[in-house]
């Protein structure tokens, strides 16, 4: 059962919904959000990697803002999601924080705002996901209402069949003419898994430091920048409808990724490919373009951002801040001095269905974490030497273990089969961690040179450590308020791995409840 909250604060929550209730301006803009998932930054051609073909995005960022340092606030799917639809970093979120759980309707998202404001919205292909909005009292998914119905035939089977395009302009066609939209294109690709060889005949690959310079990384790798590939394709062809319908200039686009790729050391971590994302903004009838951003940005900007473009107030209660300032080069505008990060649970990889809680404090020169619970393995346990019988037939084998790590993945298989071979790089992406790290961005983006134990650093170390705890016991987290455990409560809805203790899917866990839930 999802956490009540006393009369107050639902009059509030009634009190700051009304308040965003009043039809936009005449020329309130159209809102085209498209977010892939799984795309570190930099697999975008707009970023000068070789390989990676992605002319629209590249379009995007030319008639805008090329953002260098933007960041999801999660480097996961739900929690991320859930994360830029309210505003708020997912220590705020309750179970919407964790992965695959439920997303608590008391969170105001900046989609039903704009709806109640006037707006028609919609969504294609991933929203808000994975997770149980049902259950959590919502109509319909947090983001909109689906449009799915068209599909097409993918090039290779790991490729998703909704046509993403063609359901935008059936989206199009059925709104109200003259009203203005917010609609949300959630891309499937690049999420695991790849038909290998889709990207054979792919001579550059930009192979990052954290993982071994190997012919099986580098093609899998290629079949992943495949994806990409297909996914700007059709971001393409929603761009060329807009120019025919003459709404391109009065729309603003955001094109992002949900977290980073799902690789060792990446995805599902805290690291810089897990959380470093692209994006590109334009407005072309409103935001001075051909610039780059090299400021530090958050996802959770982005809500307020369209809350702003569309003439409605922000809520009081958004952590982000309005990237309107900067947009239109206002003189208001001020960089962000950090961005912040956090993980809980991600797969089911551990006994009793505990997470791994870590938050990142990211500056434009260091990345600093802080590791909640350095006795368990990040990236989840290694598969024991022998797997009890399932008690059901619902509970999925462990397999290889290291289960927060994507399967199937020939760069995962390979590290795992020889471990010797990069000792370095096997223990950064599977190995336990210190309770807290300190990364040199600058000089290390791939984050293979941990300095919190160097001398020379502490001074560096000790700032950004007491700087992190206290904004994050500002905010409220659970992890600094006494009551961080909560977190491993929180059921989980997808499937579930037959470690030992507590597995029983979408239940809370009694032994990491509080009273007061």
């Amino acid at each position: 059962m999802i956490h009540s909250r006393t009369w107050l604060a639902t009059a509030l929550c009634l009190l700051l919904l009304a308040g965003c209730r009043s039809k936009p301006a005449q020329k309130s803009p159209n809102i085209l959000f498209v977010i892939s998932d799984d795309q570190s930054f930099p697999y975008a051609s707009a970023y000068g990697t070789p390989g990676v073909n992605t002319p629209n995005f590249d379009a995007v960022a030319a008639s805008g803002v090329l953002f260098n340092n933007a960041f999801a606030p999660a480097p996961q799917c739900s929690p991320s999601r859930a994360a830029i639809l309210t505003g708020l970093n997912i220590w705020q979120l309750e179970e919407a924080g964790t992965h695959s759980s439920y997303f608590p309707v008391k969170f105001p998202v900046f989609t039903e705002l704009l709806k109640k404001a006037g707006y028609s919205t919609g969504y294609t292909g991933k929203a808000w996901g994975p997770g149980n909005w049902k259950d959590a009292g919502w109509a319909h998914n947090p983001v909109a209402e689906a449009y799915n119905r068209h599909t097409l035939v993918p090039p290779v089977k790991t490729i998703s069949n909704i046509d993403y395009n063609a359901n935008f302009r059936d989206f199009y066609q059925q709104k109200q003419a003259g009203r203005p939209f917010f609609f949300w294109v959630g891309a499937l690709e690049p999420h695991r898994p790849y038909a290998k060889g889709s990207g054979a005949g792919t001579d550059s690959v930009h192979i990052p430091a954290f993982l071994p310079n190997h012919p099986d990384v580098k093609n899998d790798i290629a079949d992943y920048m495949q994806e990409i590939a297909w996914f700007d394709r059709q971001l393409g062809g929603i761009l060329d409808f807009l120019r025919e319908q003459g709404e391109l200039d009065n729309t603003l686009i955001v094109v992002t990724s949900d977290n980073g790729m799902p690789f060792p050391s990446a995805k599902a971590t805290l690291m810089e490919y897990g959380t470093h994302v692209p994006l590109a903004i334009s407005w072309p009838g409103t935001v001075p373009g051909g610039r780059k951003e090299d400021g530090l940005i958050s996802l959770i900007d982005l809500a307020p951002t369209f809350l702003q473009a569309a003439g409605l107030t922000e809520l009081p209660s958004m952590t982000g801040h309005s990237l309107m300032p900067l947009l239109l080069q206002q003189a208001s505008a001020s960089p962000n001095e950090y961005v912040l990060t956090g993980r809980e649970r991600h797969s089911a990889s551990r006994p009793d269905n505990v997470g791994y809680p870590s938050r990142g404090m990211r500056t434009a020169d260091y990345l600093f974490l802080l590791n909640l619970k350095p006795d368990r393995w990040p990236a989840g346990d290694p598969p024991p030497a022998k797997e009890e019988p399932a008690a059901s037939a619902d509970i999925k084998p462990i397999g290889p273990g290291y289960n927060d790590i994507d399967d199937p993945s020939p760069t995962k298989s390979l590290m795992q089969a020889h471990p010797e071979q990069w000792p370095l790089l096997f223990s950064q992406g599977f190995g336990k961690k210190e309770m807290e790290q300190l990364f040199d961005i600058r000089q290390d983006p791939g984050c293979t040179r941990d300095l919190a134990a160097d001398p020379a650093y502490d001074s560096i170390r000790h700032a950004l450590s007491a700087r992190l705890k206290e904004t994050l016991a500002r905010q409220g987290d659970p992890r600094m308020t006494g009551n961080g455990d909560i977190f491993d409560s929180y059921p989980r809805f997808g499937a579930m791995r037959n470690w030992p203790g507590f597995k029983k899917r979408g239940e809370y866990n009694p032994a990491f409840q509080h009273t007061d839930h």
